[in-house]
Parts: structure tokens; C-alpha cells; sequence
């Protein structure tokens, strides 16, 4: 009775194992079939890759250029009494962010009655280094030659340091101070060399770019003879005319306080003439 019962259970049991194997197989193949198509999502979405970021366009330089200027004035009188006086000037700049450069060559001739009255040329050249926003130094050199004051020639040429009270897009104004070696001949008398010291300022404003005015002081001094000095000026207005052509006016005045014998101590031409930017 127990063997037949125990033949019983034991069979039982292989046919209840059988119908679980044959009741799990589905489950298995389900679970395989989930995982197939999970994966292959999976490679599906990574085909969508953003776009590798492209690398940022290199900044321009910014382009820097010579600004020049010509500016001519003539003045002709016939009749009872027979004038001529003719002026003329150039000028030159060149900035970037830490230099500066300008340039300027100038003269005017006059006569009266066929005797010359205006006889003079000059020529000057500025460096400013910026150190900072306003801080620069300076090398500059100047040339004169003045007939009717009797100056063969007067050559300076030194270093100093400046700085930018005001710097705006329309408004500058700097201040300079500095030394420098002159060397002159008046007629008359021999060759001169002595040291200097250099004192400056210089004012610029711009009305909505069509009128500018600018004023400018400069105080030559021999450092061992303060009594040897020059005060050299300058105040002016200029209007654009066009986009290239300017009219300007301006007021020059140099006083040497130990001139050529018998010559006057100030000298002071004032100037009208038509301009050219290009």
C-alpha cells in the first residue's frame, strides 16, 4: 500500500515538474524578447547625436589707418597797395590702442609792396606710448625756420611723460611735461646748444562731428636762464564743409621773450583757410 502510494506521488510530481517546465518556457522566451527590443531602442537613440559644437570665429583685429589733412589759405590784394600771403599745412595721425603718432609740416609766405612781410616753415613730430587708459610717454621733436625773425633754424628734441584730464569720444585734454635739447642760430649771432624743460597742454572738443574747436599752450624754458624762454599758442575752429573739405580759422601766437636783435618778442598771424581730409 505505501510502495503503491509512494509510486504514485513520485509520478505525481515528474508530470507536475514536466507542466511547469512546459508552463515556464513561454515566460523565458517573453522575458528574452523584452530585453531584444529594449537594447535595440537603446542603439536606436544614441544614432541621434547633437552636433559637436563648432569652434568659436576668430575676432578681427581692428584695422588702424593714417587720417591726413592739407589745408591751403591765400589772400591776393592789388591796387594801391600790392598783398599777397599764402599758407599752407599738413598733417598727419596714426592711433591704436597704446601708440600714438602725428605729424605736422607747415609755412606761409607774405609780402607787401614786393617786400616780404611772412617768411616762415616748421615741422614737428609727436610718440605717445600709452601705459594706460591715460598715462603715456612722449618723444617729440620740432623744427623752425623764420626768416623775417631772423631765425636760421631752432631744433628741439626731447622725451616726457603725459596725462589725459579728460578722454572722451568728443572731449580730450592732456597735460605734458618733459625735457629737451635745443639747439638754434639767430642771425647775427653764433651757434646755441642748452637743455630745456617742456611745459604743455592741449584741448580738443567735437560738436556732433561737424564743428571742433581746440586750443593748445607749450612753454619752452633753458633750464639754467629761465629768462630764455618761448610761449608758443594756438586756439582754432574748424567746420566740415562736405564729408572731406573743412573750413578753418586760427589764431597763432609765439612770444619769445630773447629774440633776434631788433626783432619783436611776440609774433601772432591769424589764419583762414580751406582743408582737405582724406
Amino acid at each position: 500500500m505505501n510502495i503503491r502510494a509512494m509510486t504514485c506521488s513520485s509520478a505525481a510530481g515528474i508530470l507536475a515538474a514536466s507542466l511547469l517546465q512546459v508552463t515556464a518556457q513561454p515566460a523565458m522566451v517573453t522575458v528574452t524578447n523584452y530585453l531584444t527590443v529594449t537594447v535595440t531602442n537603446v542603439v536606436t537613440i544614441t544614432n541621434f547625436a547633437l552636433p559637436a559644437p563648432t569652434a568659436p570665429a576668430l575676432a578681427l583685429a581692428p584695422k588702424h589707418s593714417w587720417e591726413n589733412a592739407v589745408s591751403v589759405g591765400l589772400t591776393v590784394a592789388r591796387g594801391n597797395s600790392d598783398n599777397l600771403l599764402f599758407t599752407a599745412d599738413y598733417v598727419a595721425q596714426y592711433k591704436t590702442q597704446y601708440d600714438e603718432y602725428k605729424l605736422s609740416l607747415g609755412g606761409a609766405y607774405g609780402d607787401q609792396d614786393s617786400k616780404d612781410t611772412v617768411n616762415f616753415y616748421k615741422v614737428f613730430g609727436q610718440w605717445n606710448h600709452l601705459f594706460s587708459e591715460r598715462f603715456f610717454s612722449y618723444v617729440r621733436t620740432d623744427g623752425l625756420k623764420d626768416v623775417i625773425a631772423d631765425v636760421d633754424y631752432r631744433l628741439t628734441i626731447g622725451p616726457g611723460v603725459g596725462y589725459y584730464l579728460l578722454k572722451a569720444t568728443n572731449t580730450t585734454l592732456a597735460v605734458e611735461a618733459g625735457d629737451a635739447f635745443e639747439a638754434q642760430k639767430l642771425d647775427g649771432e653764433g651757434d646755441q646748444t642748452f637743455d630745456t624743460v617742456r611745459f604743455a597742454e592741449r584741448f580738443e572738443h567735437k560738436f556732433n562731428g561737424h564743428v571742433r574747436i581746440w586750443e593748445n599752450v607749450e612753454i619752452l624754458s633753458q633750464v639754467d636762464k629761465f629768462d630764455n624762454y618761448i610761449v608758443n599758442s594756438e586756439v582754432g575752429l574748424e567746420t566740415m564743409l562736405s564729408k572731406s573739405f573743412t573750413l578753418k580759422t586760427f589764431l597763432d601766437d609765439s612770444y619769445d621773450h630773447r629774440p633776434a636783435p631788433s626783432k619783436l618778442k611776440n609774433d601772432i598771424r591769424l589764419v583762414t583757410a580751406l582743408g582737405y581730409k582724406f
